[in-house]
């Protein structure tokens, strides 16, 4: 079982691989900053299963996530930052390699990337919070793929 060093690098490797894999097939556009948001979400994903426990990976992730709140409350935001918060507090309803490790729960988790801006939003299309959402799962997936929680 890898630590959180080994996770982050998991991560980025899944993440890499799917970028330039999206982007060589067209799916996306070589925005740096827009690519560089998906490989944050996939870090985020791949550290996410252990913020149930304190360590360094549960650290490092709250610590993203005061920086992305405030950053919501500085832009007047409020409704996201709440919700992010609200979020950021479901992994302590459950035990270390509780529920935080199966497989049901990175297909549900990251849910509120696209279902909160498709009910704020509406109509507009929600595609690009999809791309924000399978980037998250595809950290996660490389999370429990390396703790061996899929086989």
């Amino acid at each position: 079982m890898p630590g959180y060093k080994g996770h982050i690098a998991g991560g980025a490797f899944f993440g890499v691989m799917g970028i330039v894999g999206a982007v060589l097939l067209g799916y996306l556009a070589k925005d740096p900053v827009h690519l560089a948001g998906l490989l944050g979400f996939c870090l985020l994903g791949a550290l996410f299963p252990d913020v149930d426990t304190d360590s360094k990976g549960q650290n490092l992730f709250y610590s993203l996530l005061i920086v992305v709140d405030a950053g919501l409350i500085y832009l007047k935001m409020y409704v996201w930052a709440a919700w992010l918060g609200l979020f950021a507090m479901l992994p302590a309803l459950g035990h270390h390699r509780g529920w935080t490790h199966t497989w049901w729960a990175m297909l549900v988790v990251p849910l509120p990337i696209v279902l909160i801006p498709a009910v704020l939003i509406g109509s507009q299309p929600i595609e690009p919070f999809f791309r924000f959402y399978l980037a998250f799962v595809l950290g996660y997936f490389s999370h429990l793929l390396l703790d061996g929680e899929l086989y």
